[in-house]
């Protein structure tokens, strides 16, 4: 396997899944996303992301950016590193990971998956 350096930014490592698509991408992301706690502080995160970014929008206090990139993550890796044991897959997944973030929240939401 390459070194990470040597990897193209956001190609996952050799032997892992590839994803075509986002709708084949989901249910690897809600595999990685089973336990409880990790799936609620990802609904946390990508809540309080939100709030920061549309309050960084309305008030022009463009520090609220990098909190709102900082709190989303944060929570997330947390429920990663302490809960579910795994990688985040923002690691080698960083666009359909962020999208699965958000498609979570909705899910979660509007009552389709258990929080």
């Amino acid at each position: 396997m390459a070194p990470a350096a040597m990897r193209e930014p956001g190609r996952p490592p050799q032997g892992a899944q590839r994803f075509a698509t986002f709708s084949e991408f989901y249910p690897y992301y809600l595999q990685q996303h089973e336990n409880r706690t990790a799936r609620r502080l990802h609904v946390v995160g990508t809540s309080l992301a939100i709030v920061l970014f549309f309050a960084a929008l309305l008030t022009r206090r463009w520090v609220l950016l990098p909190a709102a990139l900082v709190s989303g993550y944060a929570f997330a890796w947390i429920g990663h590193f302490f809960f579910e044991h795994n990688s985040p897959a923002t690691f080698h997944y960083p666009l359909y990971s962020l999208r699965g973030d958000f498609k979570l929240l909705r899910d979660v939401l509007s009552g389709r998956l258990r929080w």
